[in-house]
């Protein structure tokens, strides 16, 4: 055994919530036998840069990269994990493998979801390969109907429209009110507009795909016809595998605030609801899923030992000329406390106050060092003493 009493560990998952546990174990000390299962044959990227940089790449798509692995461990990509045995501690593989394991680390994030019945004409964002056959699309100019008002909706909207698209997109509310809140929604709702696009009447109900058509029926009884449909409706955590595992409680992954579903089993990333100051939630953000890697790790190497995770949101969006960064919980109600900058300008940094006594610093086209902006959101004190 080593230090950690654990010989060998599995981590199931090669998104940046494995990668990143698997980092931290090697960094905490975990010199054992260390296997990552992973699903996709890519090594890990940045799945952010899909709907922001990476549409944009010139040529050779390149700003989804991330540093080699430092890790050492085994992999094992290209295949998914079908069921997870917790009493006789193995890990079974979709090809008929089995793994198994002393302790093992839950990483399997999630997937989107699609508006329609699955047909896979209706394109989603997910996945490297989604951006490579996105790209491959977008080259010939289509009419694209973006179905989805979120953070991804809009990224991927304002992508086709600098690649030269006509779009419209089909929203359930208005876009990014209830991500941002209005005051931040309106922002750039105002740089879509300007940007030209095109916003559906009414939020869209249903897909159907023709030859070389497809058409969006709207919840008003109107239809969009459009070469490319492409849904930014959600996501769904990647928890079937483990149904018979006895470990998910109404269908849903619930961590402790060291990662941690039992000793032996930790959990980090999209799949998995953890504790925060607003209750227990999941939360599908790239930093989320680093945080929460890095805690795991730290809880099979030193046990209650290992600090808990104080979970502050950090979020950020790139879309139609404008940027965003923001540290702490979104959306937001009422107005900002101007700190610097000029928001008529869109160029400025904010601060909304919360009754704990928190708040959330946001940057619009601002450029800050990350660590201010999360003092900021945390202080306690008025914003401008904090700042």
């Amino acid at each position: 055994m080593t230090s950690s009493g654990f010989r060998r560990i599995v981590v199931v998952g090669n998104g940046i919530a494995g990668l990143t546990a698997s980092d931290s174990l090697r960094a905490a000390g975990y010199d054992g036998e260390l296997t990552v299962v992973g699903n996709e044959n890519h090594s890990p990227y940045s799945r952010p840069a899909l709907s922001k940089a990476a549409l944009l790449d010139g040529g050779e798509m390149s700003s989804h990269r991330l540093p080699a692995p430092t890790h050492e461990a085994s992999e094992i990509l290209g295949v998914s994990a079908s069921r997870l045995d917790v009493d006789k501690k193995v890990v079974h593989l979709a090809d008929g493998t089995e793994v198994p394991y002393d302790a093992v680390v839950l990483a399997t994030g999630s997937r989107a979801r699609r508006l329609g019945s699955g047909d896979d004409r209706e394109l989603t964002l997910r996945t490297l390969d989604d951006a490579l056959a996105l790209r491959h699309r977008l080259s010939n100019k289509p009419s694209v109907v973006v179905l989805g008002g979120g953070a991804l909706g809009m990224e991927i909207a304002s992508g086709c429209l600098a690649a030269g698209c006509a779009v419209t997109l089909a929203s359930r509310d208005e876009p990014l009110i209830r991500q941002l809140g209005f005051h931040l929604s309106q922002v750039f709702l105002s740089g879509a507009r300007r940007s030209r696009l095109r916003l559906a009447s009414s939020p869209a109900v249903d897909v159907r795909h023709g030859d070389g058509v497809s058409r969006v029926a709207l919840a008003d009884g109107t239809e969009l016809e459009a070469e490319l449909v492409i849904s930014a409706v959600g996501d769904a955590p990647n928890t079937e595998w483990l149904q018979s595992s006895g470990l998910l409680v109404n269908g849903e992954l619930t961590v402790d605030s060291r990662g941690r579903v039992r000793p032996d089993i930790v959990a980090a990333g999209d799949l998995a609801a953890f504790p925060t100051s607003r209750g227990i939630q999941r939360i599908p953000l790239w930093t989320s899923a680093i945080e929460q890697g890095k805690v795991a790790a730290l809880a099979l190497v030193k046990g209650d030992e290992a600090p808990e995770l104080d979970f502050t949101p950090y979020f950020w969006t790139e879309q139609f000329g404008l940027s965003l960064k923001a540290s702490g919980f979104l959306p937001l109600a009422g107005l900002p406390e101007v700190l610097e900058g000029d928001p008529q300008e869109n160029r400025a940094l904010l601060r909304w106050s919360h009754d704990d006594g928190s708040g959330t610093a946001v940057a619009i086209n601002y450029r800050i060092p990350i660590p201010r902006l999360r003092r900021l959101s945390a202080a306690r004190q008025s914003a401008a003493s904090a700042a």
